[in-house]
């Protein structure tokens, strides 16, 4: 696996590590009365990235990745919003093919205005 970087934590000394596995499992039993609650749910992962750094390493990997397909996604589907078809831009209550659109007669009044 690669270098965790920035993740990387100290190894758990024997005392702290037993804290953390004893307060993983309550947060457990918590979580089985209480599915949905997102605090609970987050203090729970993060004891058990704090006993597998490898762990943290992998979910914050998951989490990257899937926001990079969610931007892509997103711009996809902009892109095709903001495109500019022919027949997009088209009113649906426009006059019927081959009948004249515009109002009044002739477009040019009498004059020429190329001769002066």
């Amino acid at each position: 696996m690669t270098d965790p970087g920035m993740y990387r934590t100290p190894a758990l000394q024997g005392w702290q590590r037993t804290n953390v596995i004893a307060a993983a499992n309550c947060l457990r039993e918590h979580l089985a009365r209480a599915p949905e609650d997102a605090r609970l749910r987050a203090a729970y992962e993060g004891l058990l990235d704090l006993l597998d750094p490898s762990r943290m390493l992998a979910r914050k990997q998951r989490e990257m990745a899937n926001a990079a397909r969610q931007a892509a996604v997103v711009k996809v589907e902009r892109r095709r919003r903001d495109r500019r078809a022919g027949g997009d831009r088209r009113q649906a209550s426009a006059a019927a093919p081959g009948s004249e659109r515009r109002s009044g007669g002739e477009r040019r009044s009498g004059v020429d205005r190329r001769r002066r």
